[in-house]
């Protein structure tokens, strides 16, 4: 199981990085992606333990991989991705290009809404 956070928001991620069984609330979090804008996440320590257990990890990617990721995910699927689906399909280019994930294993990608909830979501990479 693989925790992905952006950039500007990433609690878990920092908490997994450093063995923390719990996290820390975020200061100042801030990413386009709202729905993985959380600074102080309830279950935190049930998330950390599901990653670990799983034999996963966590990790984050900017705001500019979730906006090209998630077009990405538009333009050859022809599905309109909320900016977190974008987000995880960053962290699986990143997790492939390290070597993590191989071509021919099989992934599960969560899109948890669709992109009409960001009608003002950039359509195209973030200045």
């Amino acid at each position: 199981m693989i925790a992905v956070q952006s950039e500007g928001c990433a609690p878990i991620v920092r908490a997994y990085q450093q063995g923390a069984e719990r996290a820390v609330p975020w200061e100042g979090a801030a990413t386009y992606a709202s729905g993985i804008r959380v600074p102080a996440a309830v279950g935190d320590y049930l998330i950390l333990r599901a990653v670990r257990e799983s034999g996963g990890r966590a990790l984050a990617v900017s705001d500019e991989e979730i906006a090209a990721n998630a077009n990405l995910i538009s333009r050859t699927e022809g599905i309109f991705a909320r900016p977190e689906g974008g987000a995880t399909l960053a962290a699986l280019v990143k997790l492939r290009d390290a070597g993590e994930v191989r071509p021919e294993e099989r992934v599960v990608l969560f899109n948890c809404g669709t992109g009409l909830k960001y009608p003002l979501a950039p359509r195209s990479t973030p200045q």
